[in-house]
């Protein structure tokens, strides 16, 4: 694995030598060109000025904040290094917070943090098993890429792990999502809700957690690679529920694995066709007796 930064964690005096790495594989992704449908060409993109239709190099292009409408202010390079942050190489933990305290919505990048050298071995794992055992985070500020990004700094297994988070100030709030409203439930919807949350409850790791999509994309490539013709899958029919206290309990039976997979609640009118089902049984006995 190749180190992407180098420097130290330090709170208060303990300092800890450690390099960065990549905890998200980016190669695996699949990437697809762009082509000449006619010939199979790779298209390239031009840059061209939408005043004079002139093609420009990297060497003619500045840029500019608009301010107003049509209106821009140049920015220059020159501008950019008055406000660069200087990288000292060092994390500074600035405090520690409580795991459960941390909203999941500030998560963005994680990085694995791995000692520097025999000299940071023996810190380095007292840092791991200290946040372990506190169930805390360290908190924290660092400098990629000439920009400064806030991290919170946890364990897991044996190492260390660095999440890139956003900026607090850059979220929406939920609240500002259309067509949120209190919506009242009874206490008996609520009840079977929450037992069927309890009747699903278990560990991460016995569910499965796999991009699907992005293995039938391989296999789409691969079957055209070798000539094959390549098939859809059909989509699954989801049926509308109807009565939300049915649908609640079949449910929970479906997950303790006393009943077969939950099926859309009938309506009223369909509940009371076996009763006439046994009636027209209960009548054909009695002719043939």
């Amino acid at each position: 694995m190749r180190s992407l930064w180098k420097g130290h964690i330090r709170f208060s005096m303990v300092t800890i030598p450690i390099r960065l790495y990549n905890a998200v594989d980016s190669g695996s992704s699949i990437r697809f060109n762009q082509l000449h449908k006619e010939d199979n060409g790779r298209v390239r993109y031009e840059k061209v000025c939408r005043s004079c239709s002139e093609n420009l190099g990297s060497s003619d292009i500045v840029k500019g904040y608009e301010y107003g409408p049509d209106e821009y202010v140049i920015v220059n390079d020159e501008d950019f290094d008055k406000v660069k942050i200087k990288s000292s190489k060092i994390i500074e933990i600035e405090g520690f917070v409580a795991t459960d305290e941390v909203d999941v919505s500030l998560y963005d990048t994680p990085y694995f943090a791995g000692p520097d050298g025999d000299v940071a071995v023996k810190v380095y794992a007292l840092l791991v098993q200290s946040l372990a055992q506190s169930g805390r985070l360290g908190v924290g500020k660092v400098v990629l890429r000439d920009r400064e990004d806030m991290v919170l700094i946890g364990c897991q297994d044996n190492g260390l792990v660095l999440y890139k988070v956003r900026y607090p100030q850059f979220l929406r709030s939920v609240n500002e999502v259309p067509g949120l409203a209190e919506t009242e439930v009874s206490g008996d919807e609520l009840k079977l809700a929450q037992s069927l949350i309890d009747s699903m409850t278990k560990p991460l790791g016995d569910i499965e957690i796999k991009d699907t999509y992005h293995e039938a994309v391989k296999d789409m490539i691969q079957a055209k690679v070798e000539g094959k013709e390549v098939v859809m899958a059909a989509d699954d029919e989801v049926k509308p529920v109807v009565d939300i206290m049915t649908a609640l309990r079949d449910s929970i039976e479906a997950a303790k694995g006393d009943a077969k997979p939950m099926e859309a609640a009938k309506t009223p009118a369909e509940k009371k066709k076996p009763a006439a089902k046994k009636k027209a049984k209960a009548k054909a006995k009695s002719k043939a007796a």
